[in-house]
Parts: C-alpha cells; structure tokens; sequence
C-alpha cells in the first residue's frame, strides 16, 4: 500500500476522440432517418438541425461542468450538487435504466439484421449471443471495450463518410451519366408538403437518435488527460451533428423523392441504390449492423459506470463498486447485462405487452436527464461564479435557459401528439415518480430508526478507538479528545475506511484505478490522523479497515476493547456517514460511550 503507485487508465486519446465522434452515429440515423423524412418532407434537414443545435447546447453546458470537474458519475454529480441528493439519485437511476433497456433493444435490432443472411436463426438467440459477446468485450477490461468501440466507430464514420461524397458528387452532376439535380426538395408538394410545423414536431423524433454524445464524459474519467477529452468531444459534436446529421438529411431528401416507397427500409441502402452501387443492401445492412453493436456496447460500458457510479455513492447495493484485477467493475457489467437479457427474453414471450412497457417507461428517460444537465448547469454556474472555468456556455444565461425551455417544449410536443409519444412520456415519468418515490422512502425508514440512548462516560478513557473520516488531523479532533478526558495515559487506535466515495476517490477515479487511489487517500488520512495525535504527545497506532465503515468499527472493536468512540465526519448536510446513521448505528450496537466530532478536512495533495 504505497503512496507513489503510479494510477493507470484504460482509454487513450485515439479511442475516446473515435467513441466522442462515432458516439451519436446510431441505427438511429441510418434506419430511423426513414421515418423521419416520411413525416416531414423535404424539410427533413431542418429538423435535424433543430434537434442537433439543442444537443449542441447540451453538450456545451455539460462540458463546462465536466471540465471544471471531471467525474466517472459525470451529470448525475452535477445533478445532485446543484439540486441535492434526490437528483443525483433519480438521474443515475434512471440513466441506468434507460441505458439497459437500450441494450435488450439493440440486441434484438441485431439479431434482426442477423437474420437477413441467416433467415433461419432465431431472434432471441441471436440477441442473446451477441449480448453475451458484448458483455465479455466490457468484461475483459476497459481498454478492450475502448478498441472494440474505435473500430465500430471507425466503420460507421467511413460508411457516412462515403455516402457524403458519393451522395454529393450524384447531385451535383459529378456522377456518370447524372446531371446536377435538387428538383426533389420542391417537385412532390414543395418544400413544405406537410405544413411547416411538421419540422418543428419531428424534432421530437430525430432527437432520440442523437443520444450517446454524453458517454464521452463519462469514459473520459477513464482516459489519460480527462479535462482535454471532455473539451475536445464537446466541440467536435458541432461538426458531428453538422456535417454527419444535417449533411446527410440533405442529401437523402434531395437524392430520393420524400413520399416515394424506397423510404420504407433504410434511405440510405434506397439511396445507394438509385446511384447504382452494387451489394448496397449488404454493404449497409454490415453497417448498420455495426452500428447496432457500437451503441450495444458502449450502452453496456455506460450502464455499469452509472451503476458503479450509485454503488459508490452507497445509492446501490455496496457489492456493485468492486472491480478485478483489469480494474473492471464486473458486478456491475453483469447486473446490466442480466437485466438486457430479460428484455431479450420478454421481447420473445411478451413483445407487445412487457417488452413494449419497458421501452415506453424509458422512453422519456434521456430528455429528462437532457434537461436537468440544463438547469444543473445555470444553478451551478450562479453559485460558483464563473471565474474559474477553462470552457464556458455561450451567451450565458440566454442560451441555458432558451435550451432548458426548448427541452421542456419537446417533452411538452411529445403528450400534444398523444399516441405512442404521449405514452411514453407518461411511463416514463411514472419511471421517475417511482424512483423518486424510493429515495424519499428510505430517507422515511432511516427517520423512523429509533434515536439510541446516548451513554455518557463515567470515567476518564484509558482506550479510545477513533474511527475517522475526512477530518483527521484537525484541531477539532484533539479538542474532542480533550473534552471526554482523554490524555498522554490513554492509549488511542485509529481506523480509517478504505472507501472510494469517503475519500473522493470516486469522484474522480473510474474503475480501473479507483481502488488503489482509495487506498492512497485512506494512507494519506491515516497518517495524519497519527501525526496529528503524535504532535500532541498521544500514543497511538493505527490501521485501514473495511470499505463499510460499520463493518470497520465492528472490526476494530472486537481487536481493540475501547472503552470509548470517537468518529469523526464532515458537517451532516455533507456526511455520507450521517445519511446512513453511523454514529447512531454505533451507539446501538456499543455499550461503550460514542462521540462524534464534526470538522472539515485538511487540505490534501490530490492523487494523479
């Protein structure tokens, strides 16, 4: 247990810029796009920008708060710093969940591409192997979920790439035997054939197949230089949305009549089609299918952060935040990836009615998550000033606000246009409701706990078991011992948990180094706490104990026989401790008198 470990991560540069570019590039645009121009017209490229602009905003709000603190928990952090512990608890849940179903849903839209060269395989079998496949790529270690997703990503930004400039040169009359040619924006109904709100109400739409450019700040508390990553990632989305989104909406509705039948499968296979590329339905039904599998496995990568992400932040079962030795929390990755193979599984047994619930209750989930990043980052930005921030939202507060509104407008447009959207976002806020509802629940059961007797020391201690957090060697510490009595004849035992979240690692730390900068931390703290009792001329000795700070009192206790406690936390409105009841828990459990000091912490060197 060294203070000079070197700390190691698992993504470079070259796949964290790849998973920020490839990131938004989903089936999404290369099936859904259909859809779209179906129900706008040749408008569609508007519609696209509409959408891509408020992602842009998104993104820019999000950067400036990840920049200045760049955090594996990422937006549910900033959630729960700016609103309070019920966000940043009902945001990671909920995240978690609209990533899991994601990925029972890509899965199945796999295994169906599967089955146009396979038409005998079954759906849900394929979905369940290619499940498991991704789920060992996360498995084996964070830099092999990295390459998986540099070349997924690679493929579909060539595959776009392509069509871009085979797309631009047909339209322009560069192509053989083609003269330049715009005459379908305006030949079938013109330019607005279905009414000029149409663009505005497809937004809805087109918005759902953006999501992903976020992943990037959560993966890049995994890379070498976080602070660059997220920066670089967030302006590379405006070129992203403008050129792979917009570009590529342009080109389709000026390429293909918007009302024509080619639209029903994907525009894009149509498209090749009429230039008159050989193999393009194999060619980008390959594509798409490596489309499908990128969003599966960077939907399994963000799944089990978010949910290491809640175990460290004791919102989640405790056993969640454990990693292997390739720093993987595997825990986590599995929990995920059981719960997508249930969505696989009623997919095949109750496709129309639980299958279809769980994509609905989550269906809402993302613009939800979308909108908090917003209001986050005004309250935030007004409370800490604006002085320190090395990337800054544009124009603020116009553009954060006109975001925040917008998002409210387009979950607003989704219960106006009733149907499948407004039942979305009604599951989907009964998602929400319910989580809330058991954040509040527990916060209710650990209020009806009842208050332990408070037993008062007797005489003066002869041996003190100091139970510390993060507020070792402070002055305050050595008064409190003072106070009950204690003196140069008592002898003291100091414990400090290795916990990822009491010591801030896990604020700052992914998985894989997040347990060996918890012990540096704990070290750090350990040894201060001695120094400090040291300089008094105490005797003292020490040791690290369980991550579970009741588990490491209970631990201490039974080596050490004090006949006092003394447990040191933060200030109760900042004590993870004081939400979970330690110090009572410890008076109920003891029949030794417990003390609890209350200070802040020294400064510290932060661990790289």
């Amino acid at each position: 247990m060294s203070g000079t470990s070197t700390l190691q991560k698992g993504l470079s540069q070259r796949q964290l810029s790849m998973i920020a570019i490839g990131g938004v590039i989903g089936a999404g645009l290369f099936v859904g796009s259909g859809v779209v121009i179906k129900n706008t017209g040749p408008g569609t490229f508007i519609t696209y920008a509409l959408a891509g602009a408020l992602i842009i905003m998104i993104m820019r709000m999000l950067a400036e708060m990840a920049v200045a603190n760049p955090s594996t928990g990422s937006f549910a952090d900033y959630a729960r710093n700016a609103l309070g512990n019920w966000a940043g608890f009902s945001i990671g849940w909920l995240y978690w969940y609209f990533w899991v179903i994601v990925v029972g849903f890509e899965a199945i839209a796999g295994a169906k591409i599967v089955k146009y060269w396979l038409p005998s395989a079954p759906i849900w079998l394929t979905a369940l192997l290619l499940l498991i496949a991704m789920t060992a790529t996360n498995l084996f270690s964070v830099s092999s979920f990295g390459e998986f997703e540099f070349w997924f990503a690679s493929i579909k930004v060539a595959a776009i790439i392509v069509f871009l400039g085979a797309g631009s040169c047909y339209v322009l009359g560069l192509w053989p035997n083609k003269s330049m040619d715009f005459s379908n924006l305006t030949a079938h109904g013109g330019f607005f054939p279905l009414g000029s709100a149409a663009v505005t109400v497809g937004v809805v739409t087109v918005i759902f197949s953006m999501v992903g450019a976020e992943i990037a700040t959560i993966a890049a508390a995994e890379s070498t230089d976080p602070e660059r990553a997220v920066a670089k990632a967030a302006n590379s989305v405006i070129m992203r949305i403008a050129v792979f989104f917009v570009g590529s909406a342009f080109l389709l509705v000026t390429i293909l009549p918007w009302n024509g039948n080619q639209l029903a499968a994907s525009p894009f296979v149509s498209a090749f089609t009429a230039m008159g590329v050989p193999y393009a339905d194999h060619i980008m039904n390959a594509v798409v299918l490596t489309a499908v599998l990128s969003c599966l496995n960077s939907g399994m990568y963000t799944a089990s952060r978010m949910l290491f992400v809640l175990a460290a932040r004791r919102e989640a079962p405790a056993q969640l935040v454990s990693v292997t030795r390739r720093g993987v929390p595997a825990a986590a990755i599995l929990t995920s990836s059981v719960i997508g193979f249930l969505g696989v599984i009623a997919s095949a047994f109750s496709p129309e009615f639980i299958f279809k619930f769980l994509l609905d209750s989550s269906g809402a989930v993302i613009l939800f998550v979308y909108l908090l990043i917003a209001i986050s980052q005004i309250v935030l930005r007004y409370r800490n000033g604006d002085g320190h921030l090395k990337v800054k939202m544009w124009l603020f507060p116009v553009l954060s606000i006109v975001s925040a509104i917008a998002m409210a407008a387009i979950l607003a447009q989704m219960f106006i246009q009733g149907g499948d959207n407004r039942r979305a976002l009604l599951l989907s806020l009964l998602s929400w409701a319910v989580v809330i509802g058991l954040f509040f629940a527990n916060r209710w059961f650990v209020s009806r706990r009842p208050v332990p007797e408070v037993i008062a020391p007797t005489e003066r201690p002869h041996r003190v078991l100091v139970l510390a957090n993060e507020t070792v060697g402070s002055e305050e510490l050595l008064d409190e011992l003072r106070a009950i009595g204690a003196d140069n004849a008592t002898t003291y035992h100091v414990v400090v948990p290795v916990s990822p979240i009491e010591t801030g690692a896990a604020a700052s730390h992914g998985p894989l180094d997040v347990w060996e900068a918890t012990k540096i931390l704990a070290q750090q703290r350990l040894d201060q706490t001695l120094a400090a009792l040291h300089s008094a001329n105490l005797e003292a000795d020490g040791k690290l104990g369980d991550y579970r700070p009741l588990r490491a009192l209970a631990a201490a206790v039974a080596e050490f026989e004090p006949d006092q406690i003394v447990i040191a936390t933060e200030p109760p409105e900042q004590s993870i401790w004081h939400r979970f009841d330690v110090v009572d828990r410890a008076r109920a459990d003891y029949h030794v008198p417990v003390t609890n000091v209350i200070a802040m912490a020294p400064a510290e060197e932060p661990v790289a």
